[in-house]
């Protein structure tokens, strides 16, 4: 396989950048011209002296905005293990660095965009779980690998990974070009891995966790819901878990993702804003191509349907089942399970009722084991796509007990549970094994919803306990916020670094000048002095009682009246995008 060069240094001239690859061996340089933008190869002998030097990791890529082009850099990495004996890499760290020299040739206008736009790739780039590997292949899964022809092996990394979970794949473009310089760059994947060392009876394997954000129909929670006309999935996530022991392995693949029809479910200052299915689209052929593309990646699909079946959630479950019922596909099986319902008044226990629903079909699906001659054993032969509103925190509770009966079974076939012995068991395992999916939960809520994932307690400790509601009531708080106020600016920042918005340099008129609303402006002014004057005539009384009484009423009243055509008109108040248009977010 084609692998990327590991350590890097950075010289910088007023003219050019020069990438050194600093391994043993090795004096290629990639030079990129800061004016024509133009990349090649030479070698170290060609670096002036007169360059500034710093060590770095890798190139994340480059990215056109306003004051010209920009090389994205990893400054800092971090190891979170080995995978079959593969370094795998954290990007802790990151650096933008503009190709011009000055931004003075700008009006005003234009820098003011252009921070704007560094603000959202920062943006991105802050949001923790970007993961890589240089010789290793992080965007596929075993079985996927070990199904792959000869010419599959000798391609570049860049070349042959899975599209869907390259997140730096647009920064890249300029690179997958010319192949020659594939060596200096490597795929990024978003979302969250844990690698761990463990020990049951004396025997000590690995066990890991791969949760692979897809790239296509990415964005927040309520700005992207339901499919695109290619059947992509939003929130869409590839996991899988990985054993290793004594030279054999394991691994267990489920996914996630929104309800595959075409709904929304726009922020509107309410709580829990109505899902609206769209009705003037015809659902079935984006259905049926996001199960096509899912049943010739991952064999027979059962979808397990957590959501609500009563209230506003109750006409996505039943358009879900009455799609499911129009294919007419026996690659596809549909249970629906009302989580909340079933596990009402903390009674947890009764999610054991899914399990053991679909213990039969997860049997026959098996999964992947290839034993220590490097034989392969088992296929896994289907997946389990699990979905709530958010596929967050329902959808993860579920998983990880899935997850924890295919590990059963690899454990006692890799040969390192004695017959009759349980996972439950083995105290130290068990608390291993719940804070890393409880982890997992965390990582894929924050990077959509913008806080950790609810139902935690459940995961860590296998119960529910009045500390985790208090910690889930706080974190709804704080989404609610998020949600209303700031996603917009953070699909906005997604948008464009995976290239859904193209930044033309020297524009003068982006969208993120779009006027505001007289009302985003006046009516929270008038709220806010109404509600004063009400507590200041309640806190300073009138001559009388009378009056006080109707200086209280007439500006609690208006106060009361703004609130509520304020919440009328909520979608006026809250941070929208406002770089792709609003259709596509539909």
């Amino acid at each position: 396989m084609a692998t990327t060069y590991n350590t890097f240094s950075l010289h910088t001239t007023p003219e050019k950048f020069y990438i050194e690859a600093c391994d043993d061996g090795v004096s290629d340089v990639l030079i990129i011209d800061r004016v024509s933008t133009e990349m090649t190869l030479t070698v170290r002998k060609d670096i002036p002296p007169s360059a500034i030097t710093r060590p770095i990791c890798g190139i994340m890529g480059t990215i056109r905005l306003v004051a010209g082009m920009y090389l994205i850099i990893v400054t800092k990495k971090k190891k979170v293990g080995d995978l079959l004996g593969h370094a795998v890499w954290k990007a802790v760290d990151f650096d933008i660095i503009s190709y011009k020299k000055t931004v003075l040739h700008l009006t005003d206008n234009q820098m003011q965009d252009n921070k704007a736009f560094l603000g959202m790739i920062n943006g991105v780039l802050n949001t923790d779980g970007f993961y890589y590997a240089t010789d290793y292949d992080l965007t596929h899964t075993l079985q996927r690998l070990s199904n792959t022809s000869p010419e599959f092996q000798e391609m570049s990394l860049l070349e042959r990974a899975d599209q869907r979970f390259v997140w730096n794949g647009h920064l890249l473009r300029e690179f997958l070009a010319q192949p020659e310089l594939h060596k200096f760059v490597y795929p990024v994947i978003h979302g969250f891995i844990t690698m761990k060392s463990c020990c049951i009876n004396g025997k000590i394997f690995d066990w890991n966790i791969i949760s692979r954000r897809s790239c296509f129909r990415a964005g927040v929670r309520y700005y992207v819901r339901g499919i695109d006309s290619e059947g992509h999935a939003a929130n869409f996530v590839e996991t899988e878990q990985i054993v290793q022991y004594n030279g054999g392995k394991a691994s267990f693949v489920q996914t996630r993702g929104s309800i595959p029809f075409y709904w929304s479910q726009r922020p509107n200052l309410k709580y829990k804003p109505k899902p609206q299915i769209n009705k003037t689209v015809n659902h079935l052929d984006g259905f049926q191509r996001h199960f096509d593309s899912q049943i010739i990646t991952y064999g027979k699909q059962v979808i397990l349907n957590l959501i609500n079946q009563k209230g506003s959630e109750k006409p996505l479950e039943s358009a879900f089942a009455k799609m499911v019922g129009s294919l007419s596909n026996g690659m596809i099986k549909y249970i629906a399970f009302d989580f909340h319902k079933e596990c009402s008044r903390m009674r947890w226990h009764r999610l054991q009722i899914l399990v053991d629903m679909v213990a039969e079909m997860q049997d026959e699906f098996g999964y992947f084991l290839v034993d220590l001659d490097g034989t392969v054993q088992l296929q896994q032969d289907g997946t389990f796509r699990s979905n709530c509103m958010d596929c967050l925190d329902r959808t993860n509770v579920i998983q990880s007990l899935l997850a924890r009966r295919s590990l059963q079974s690899q454990l006692q076939r890799l040969g390192v549970l004695h017959v009759g012995q349980r996972i439950e068991e083995q105290a130290d395992f068990e608390k291993i094994y719940k804070n890393a999916w409880a982890d997992n939960a965390n990582a894929c809520a924050k990077q959509y919803a913008g806080t950790g994932a609810l139902k935690t307690d459940f995961t860590r400790t296998g119960k529910r306990t009045h500390w985790g509601l208090l910690m889930d009531g706080w974190n709804s708080m704080i989404r609610y916020y998020k949600n209303n106020f700031s996603d917009g600016f953070r699909q906005d920042s997604i948008d464009l670094f995976l290239g859904n918005y193209a930044v033309e340099e020297a524009d003068i008129n982006t969208p993120l000048h779009e006027p505001k609303d007289w009302k985003f402006l006046t009516l929270p002014i008038i709220m806010v002095v109404a509600f004063s004057m009400c507590i200041i005539c309640l806190l300073m009384a009138g001559d009388t009682w009378t009056e006080t009484l109707a200086y209280v009423l007439f500006w609690g009243t208006a106060s009361v009246v703004t609130g509520g055509v304020i919440l009328f008109n909520g979608r006026d108040f809250v941070d929208a995008p406002k770089l792709v248009q609003k259709e596509k977010m539909d």
